[in-house]
C-alpha cells in the first residue's frame, strides 16, 4: 500500500525513498510517475510537501541504515 510522506528541508526525491523506503533503485522512478508535476520542482523539494512513495517491490535490494547516535 503507497504511503505519504511530508518532506523536510533540503529532501529530494532519491533521499526521501531511501529514508522511508530503504532503497532508491526503481522506487525514485515510480514516486516521480505517482506524484504528477513533482519533477518540475526541482531537485530540491520545497519542506511540508506531501509526497507519496510506492510500495518497495519484493526484489529490491534494501540498504540498512546505521544511527550513530541514539
Amino acid at each position: 500500500m503507497p504511503r505519504t510522506v511530508v518532506t523536510q528541508q533540503h529532501d529530494t526525491v532519491d533521499l526521501l525513498c531511501l529514508r522511508h523506503l530503504g532503497a532508491t533503485a526503481g522506487v525514485t522512478e515510480a514516486t516521480y510517475r505517482m506524484n504528477p508535476g513533482l519533477a518540475d520542482l526541482g531537485p530540491i523539494l520545497p519542506i511540508g510537501l506531501v509526497v507519496v512513495l510506492p510500495d518497495l517491490p519484493a526484489n529490491a535490494a534494501r540498504i540498512d541504515t546505521v544511527q550513530l547516535w541514539d
